[in-house]
């Protein structure tokens, strides 16, 4: 018999797996956002009184899939995007909760992906959320006579869904650990930051975070020259006057505000993602590092880390002649002060070729440094870190995305043999999964923290043996 589960907008019908463990798919947690809603704030569904069927993976926020994405994360048609799955053991009651969001640098993504399936929690007593959230302009951009951070708005209306529902699936709302990779990553550390959402979660986990902070006055002018690439006038009507497809076609174009060339190439590291948070004064109201500086979620356990070589294996596309540019020269770039580059060059010696200094510069300016600043800034509060080292056996390196099915045990999903090898190492995702679910349990990963001896890390996949280390982040330091 399917399992039938009674939200507070009504009942949902859900699947048995052969385990007996269940999952119930796409519920909304919001109606749909289109028409007069499309701009707004979530608002909540509207409710229903026969059982409605929860069998299938609910329509996407993503459009079309990205034809170079790592992770595979479909796109579902349809306009009530806006919901979550939840995947529970048998028989679930009291059990902790893990509320993943997904990444995508804010712009794509989805919560469908095979890669997301809460069956390996499910075996370790932990029930499992993924939501969506509006993507991209949809989600990020500034409009006159709309509220700003329409997609943060919506990772806190999914989790007030959670604190409201969750127990009817086996949960425990005061055990709701939220967790991300990428843009997901870095939403998790924007709730982390916001005085608003501290009632929401009691723990957090940033996989390779990428933080939106975008200020008010950049988000707006992109939005104004969207306007302009589409034809219309930068309001809520004239957007409105506008399909989705055609303001997604053009959103990418509109955020490099007319850069080409090496600048466009650059507009990431100079002026943050395309779309993302946005530091509004309203909703969020400072900069999330500084936010938590401040100690904004210090009494939450916080585990957080990266990949030594989060976009490197994008310069492998370069041309050659990359090759042969000495990295001194190259690094002029992407950092025009000497002393940071003298410094940071010093602090990573034995890098290689050109195209591994580059790599390894944009993963530590993005990614690594962050690490560090948010560690730092937590002072005495509960911190761990990691870092993995693991190289692709077919990509020769340990880039973005490549640990995501090692912290959900999913090995045997498609699309992990091209990444990480027809042989992936088993005993690194039950140590990975297994921090994973230790930390989603007792708020800590079985590691000493960050302050037991400044910078302490796990060292995932490194072939030295590392294991843990107090050097794991040295050379980001530089740039933190």
């Amino acid at each position: 018999m399917q399992p039938i589960v009674t939200t507070a907008s009504g009942p949902v019908r859900g699947i048995r797996r052969d385990d007996g463990s269940v999952a119930f798919l796409g519920i909304p947690f919001a109606a749909p956002p289109v028409g007069e809603r499309r701009f707004g704030a979530p608002q909540p569904p509207a409710p229903w009184t026969e059982v409605r069927d929860a069998t299938a993976y609910g329509a996407t926020p993503q459009r079309r899939e990205e034809p170079d994405a790592i992770i595979p994360e479909p796109s579902v048609p349809g306009e009530s995007t806006l919901n979550v799955n939840v995947f529970a053991p048998a028989d679930a009651d009291g059990l902790p909760v893990l509320v993943w969001i997904h990444g995508g640098g804010y712009s794509s993504g989805s919560p469908a992906s095979p890669w997301y399936d809460g069956a390996s929690f499910g075996r370790d007593g932990i029930v499992t959320v993924t939501v969506s959230y509006r993507l991209g302009f949809d989600g990020f951009g500034v409009i006159d006579g709309a509220p700003d951070n329409r997609g943060v708005r919506d990772w806190i209306a999914g989790l007030e869904w959670v604190q409201q529902n969750i127990a009817a699936f086996g949960g425990d709302p005061s055990r709701v650990t939220i967790s991300g990779q990428s843009a997901g990553g870095g939403a998790v550390l924007t709730l982390l930051g916001m005085p608003s959402a501290q009632h929401l979660f009691h723990a957090a986990f940033s996989v390779s975070g990428a933080l939106g902070d975008l200020s008010r006055d950049i988000a707006r002018r992109r939005s104004i020259r969207l306007a302009e690439l589409v034809g219309t006038e930068p309001t809520r009507e004239g957007f409105l006057a506008r399909t989705e497809a055609q303001l997604t076609k053009r959103q990418y174009e509109a955020s490099l505000l007319g850069k080409t060339g090496l600048a466009a190439t650059l507009a990431t590291l100079a002026d943050g993602l395309p779309w993302g948070p946005i530091v509004d004064g309203e909703l969020i109201t400072r900069p999330t590092v500084e936010s938590i500086a401040a100690g904004v979620g210090a009494d939450k356990p916080l585990l957080l880390g990266a990949t030594d070589d989060e976009f490197t294996m994008v310069l492998d596309r370069a041309p050659r002649v990359l090759r042969f540019i000495p990295s001194c020269l190259a690094l002029r770039a992407l950092e025009k002060d000497r002393r940071t580059r003298r410094t940071w060059r010093a602090a990573n010696p034995r890098l290689g070729p050109t195209p591994a200094v580059l790599g390894r510069f944009v993963t530590d300016r993005v990614f690594r440094s962050l690490v560090v600043r948010v560690a730092e800034a937590r002072a005495d509060a509960p911190t761990w870190a990691y870092r993995f080292s693991w190289v692709s056996p077919t990509k020769g390196w340990s880039y973005h995305c490549l640990d995501v099915p090692f912290w959900w045990d999913r090995l045997e999903e498609d699309h992990v043999a091209a990444h990480a090898g027809p042989h992936p190492p088993q005993s690194l995702a039950d140590e990975m999964h297994g921090a994973a679910a230790a930390f989603v349990r007792t708020g800590a990963p079985g590691w000493p923290d960050w302050r037991s001896d400044p910078g302490t890390a796990r060292v995932f996949g490194a072939t030295s043996g590392l294991g843990v280390s107090a050097a794991a982040y040295d050379g980001a330091l530089p740039l933190a």
